[in-house]
């Protein structure tokens, strides 16, 4: 059967699928099939009703769940203004931004606050722009991916 994927809590693993019939069916990561390890709202699936729960689900290739956070966006905030953690915040996170900010102004004294802060933000501008746009949204928006 098709469906779409409701919502899932990529920390319990459960989650909910609407099929096609109209009724909701309850997912957990154990069903995920073809490498998937979590669902995004939205996602088009293939699924069996087993016992009323969805099982060996499959995510449809191509579905892509895009939000209003662009990689470009945050790959070229990481570049010019990742120093200052504009980045993070773009991306919602907010405690890696204010570390990264606190870094590197006192960094501009001590020097290697400022590197590290200035090459993770080179590297992440690398990360963003080498990962698809389905792997970015689910590493920075659905999951709670801060670093790297």
């Amino acid at each position: 059967m098709r469906g779409k994927v409701l919502g899932f809590d990529k920390a319990t693993g459960e989650g909910m699928i609407s099929g096609d019939d109209g009724k909701r069916y309850p997912v957990n990561r154990s069903s995920l099939k073809g490498g998937a390890t979590i669902l995004s709202a939205g996602k088009e699936v293939d699924f069996e009703v087993i016992a009323n729960r969805a099982e060996n689900v499959y995510v449809f290739p191509g579905t892509i769940n895009l939000s209003e956070t662009n990689r470009y966006v945050a790959a070229l905030l990481a570049f010019f203004f990742g120093a200052f953690g504009v980045h993070k915040f773009y991306l919602g996170k907010k405690r890696a931004g204010i570390i990264m900010l606190l870094c590197f102004f006192p960094g501009m004294f001590l020097v290697v606050p400022m590197i590290a802060v200035v090459v993770i933000s080179l590297a992440e501008t690398v990360i963003y722009l080498l990962k698809d746009e389905q792997t970015f949204y689910d590493d920075y928006i659905v999951g709670d991916r801060q670093w790297l």
